[in-house]
């Protein structure tokens, strides 16, 4: 595949905090609301929890390694606020900010430019206790959070990431199970949708205050592509996407949003000035794709007669029909396709930002070989061909007029992936759990490849 990217396009790869760090009890850190979860008999798949996920506490040296190794032009990592702020009294930790300081000196010696995630899904277990999401006095302590981040890591940072797919820590979390802290609430996650967007605003806010207005603001959304009936897709469109996008990049909610959820909800949470406070000028984008849906509707209800568990509150009346397969590991349909699409409407909607692709990826049942010579070797032939054909889909995109400006692999590692625990590798290097050995897969060697072959 010839690399017809321009010179300034960044490559990179990602990692979050909980799912490959490990090290829970150490330096000062708190329990984060995943802790609690991933403790919680039945909640995860073999009782799996990140108690050690991939060592990177102690191993972040190898990690960095491998990132110069792989040639790429910049990490996206997110920091832990359970290191930073582990009492509710907002006495800061100087050890979880040596930590992270010692990672962003590491990657700026090496060349590779830092993109946090100040925000991917581990709350303090003592914000939990006080209603989590559902309650807003949580934005405000990211707020504090961020300015505290801000404040020490100062301009070494080149973008800075709010939160990481608020669809996941709002419907996955509070409206279904499936997420910490696995509430299952459905019509109930709305709350948690507004004070996550107000928390982005917020936190946009608190990083320009410490750094000026120079400083580089990002969001990360996990957009959905549905395809199938128009209605819908519609119905879909407006909880899953525009309920983060409009209020974030317009100042407002859509009146529909409002319209097909009045028989259960009555966004009363939505306090005046807050959409002020949350339509905040940013630089870029971030969006996570990784598969498409397929929609139609049903003669069900559109409101069930009890709140029950879900993902689209206000859509129960919508079916989520099979995928024409392939299908990853997960079960997610492969649809390169639908990157394509996604980033041209996206810009079409909201072409006042740029875009970048900061998680893609695939889960594959990978299998370790130990060759002859003792070396060891995992073929993932299937991850190099997502990887490019979505790479393809995004050069696309662009000679199309989209201002696509990077794309990050999901992910450099085999890490603790939520629910699923270990039994889902979607790394670009095999972590043998048993001993923390990392090994570059093949696509990690193709990945290298294709990124030196830029220049």
């Amino acid at each position: 595949m010839e690399n017809t990217f321009p010179q300034d396009f960044v490559f990179g790869t990602a990692t979050a905090s909980y799912q490959i760090e490990g090290a829970v009890n150490e330096d000062g850190r708190c329990p984060s609301i995943w802790d609690t979860f991933s403790h919680t008999p039945g909640a995860t798949l073999a009782g799996d929890t990140g108690d050690v996920a991939t060592d990177s506490y102690h191993r972040w040296r190898e990690d960095l390694a491998l990132l110069k190794d792989l040639g790429v032009d910049a990490y996206r990592f997110s920091i832990a606020m359970p290191r930073i702020m582990p009492t509710p009294n907002g006495v800061v930790n100087d050890k979880g900010l040596d930590f992270y300081e010692r990672i962003v000196d590491a990657l700026l010696e090496s060349g590779i430019k830092p993109v946090v995630t100040l925000y991917h899904w581990d709350l303090p277990q003592y914000l939990g206790d006080e209603g989590g999401w559902l309650n807003r006095k949580t934005a405000y302590a990211l707020a504090d959070y961020t300015s505290v981040v801000a404040k020490r890591l100062g301009d070494r940072i080149d973008t800075w990431t709010t939160l990481n797919e608020p669809w996941c820590s709002s419907y996955l979390s509070y409206g279904a199970k499936e997420h910490a802290p696995g509430l299952g609430l459905g019509p109930g996650a709305f709350p948690a949708v507004h004070h996550l967007n107000l928390a982005h605003g917020l936190m946009v806010q608190a990083v320009r205050a410490e750094l000026g207005e120079s400083a580089k603001c990002s969001v990360t959304l996990n957009l959905a592509l549905n395809r199938g009936d128009a209605d819908a897709c519609h119905r879909l469109d407006l909880i899953s996407n525009r309920a983060f996008l409009d209020p974030m990049l317009r100042g407002r909610y859509p009146d529909e949003l409002f319209a097909i959820t009045k028989g259960i909800c009555d966004w009363s949470f939505v306090q005046p000035g807050d959409l002020e406070q949350i339509h905040q000028p940013i630089d870029v984008l971030g969006i996570n794709y990784y598969s498409t849906n397929l929609l139609a509707m049903s003669d069900r209800p559109q409101f069930p007669q009890s709140t029950e568990a879900s993902t689209a509150p206000g859509a129960s009346d919508v079916d989520w029909l099979p995928t024409e397969g392939p299908h990853t590991d997960m079960g997610w349909n492969i649809d390169p396709d639908g990157l394509h699409d996604l980033l041209v409407r996206v810009h079409d909607n909201y072409p006042e930002v740029p875009l970048m692709v900061t998680e893609n990826g695939m889960a594959c049942k990978d299998q370790l070989v130990v060759n002859d010579d003792g070396s060891k070797s995992v073929h993932d032939a299937d991850r190099i061909d997502y990887l490019q054909r979505h790479l393809v889909a995004a050069r696309r995109a662009m000679s199309e007029g989209v201002p696509l400006t990077g794309y990050f692999v999901w992910s450099l590692l085999d890490n603790f992936e939520w629910y699923f625990g270990y039994a889902k590798r979607f790394g670009i290097t095999y972590v043998d759990y048993a001993t923390q050995e990392r090994i570059p897969k093949d696509s990690f060697l193709w990945y290298r490849n294709f990124i030196a072959s830029r220049a």
